[in-house]
């Protein structure tokens, strides 16, 4: 397709600014296309885009190209920011789930990614910069994600992006009660949606016990004089850690959902223990409580149109990304699937058609 151009960092785009001339060295100007800047910029039609060093410095409509700069003909195709998947799994084949607990907060994502997937080659052939690399949906509280920034040939630890905010996954619904699938040995509980409720909330006041348990040892550390005895440190607890963050607001939940009722519930189990979902991913019947979404503060990150794939996607409808929004919740589409991925602008533009 000829209509995308090149996909630019969003968090760099600056206001129109005449550039006085400079040497070309290490500069590339993307010139004539349409500018679709997501910002207060708008669409500039027939514009350019400048970058230093591998930093965009100005995006405008009449800017001086210095000598000796690469330039790009964009003419007839668009350029935009560069695209954010909010949920992926790539770079992490065969340690997408640690299934052996309903609860595994402790396990990190960013200790497996695979910087030789050639997925994130493609993925970035289709505008996409960065990816929230998000733990399987085989748990009612998985592990943490990692945000990558997309370097095709750079090691792991020049991958992952160190300034985004941590996270941590949860699920509902048929994946962690594990309808579809069975595996030897006596079955993992929880096997029904209401044990899964149980083992969040269960978790979480675990997690608070571990909380007022450590508040108290800084307390009376706190108080101990410099030639007092030191009272000793509770014991580390790597899973309760991770919740306790939950709890404190430093780590954000990304929680898989298909069904209204599970999204309610799960609103109200995280009021009732004191956080905040920041997203509802996949969120299909998200349409259906797009007002309670929004009043919690949650984000929804769905599928254009995927849905009858098993028993609780069956209400899904094209429309629910266009209705969450106008309710005022923060909506995105994600892939969860290294082929969607390639094509998610195609996937928003289909939200528009349906919206």
């Amino acid at each position: 397709m000829r209509r995308l151009a090149y996909a630019v960092s969003a968090a760099l785009l600056l206001p129109s600014l005449t550039l006085a001339a400079e040497a070309g060295k290490n500069v590339t100007a993307i010139v004539g296309g349409t500018l679709l800047t997501v910002g207060p910029q708008g669409t500039i039609e027939k514009g350019t885009v400048l970058i230093k060093d591998g930093k965009i410095t100005a995006v405008g409509k009449d800017l001086m190209v210095p000598a000796g700069a690469t330039v790009i003909d964009a003419s007839g195709r668009y350029v935009m920011p560069g695209i954010i998947d909010a949920h992926s799994h790539t770079a992490i084949e065969d340690n997408v789930n640690e299934c052996t607990d309903s609860v595994t907060a402790e396990v990190r994502i960013a200790d497996v990614v695979d910087h030789r997937d050639v997925n994130i080659y493609r993925q970035l052939a289709g505008g996409v910069t960065a990816i929230n690399v998000l733990h399987g949906s085989c748990n009612a509280i998985g592990g943490q994600n990692a945000v990558l920034k997309l370097r095709y040939g750079k090691n792991p630890e020049e991958l992952i992006f160190r300034e985004a905010p941590r996270g941590i996954k949860f699920a509902l619904g048929e994946n962690p009660k594990r309808s579809n699938f069975q595996v030897p040995g006596p079955r993992r509980y929880p096997g029904s949606r209401m044990g899964v409720e149980v083992v969040i909330r269960e978790a979480f006041l675990e997690a608070k016990a571990y909380q007022r348990e450590w508040d108290a040892y800084e307390k009376k550390l706190a108080a101990t004089g410099p030639k007092g005895e030191k009272p000793v440190a509770p014991r580390k607890d790597l899973r309760l850690e991770e919740l306790k963050d939950v709890l404190d607001g430093r780590v954000l939940v990304h929680a898989h959902c298909y069904r209204s009722d599970e999204i309610l519930m799960l609103i109200r189990v995280a009021e009732e223990m004191g956080f905040k979902i920041r997203t509802f991913q996949h969120v299909l019947e998200g349409y259906k409580v797009a007002s309670e979404i929004a009043r919690h503060g949650a984000g929804g990150s769905a599928f254009s149109d995927w849905w009858a794939y098993k028993m609780e996607a069956y209400d899904a409808i094209p429309y629910n990304a266009a209705i969450m929004a106008s309710k005022g919740v923060r909506v995105s589409l994600n892939s969860d699937s290294d082929e969607l991925a390639r094509r998610l602008y195609w996937e928003a533009a289909k939200t528009v058609k349906y919206g």
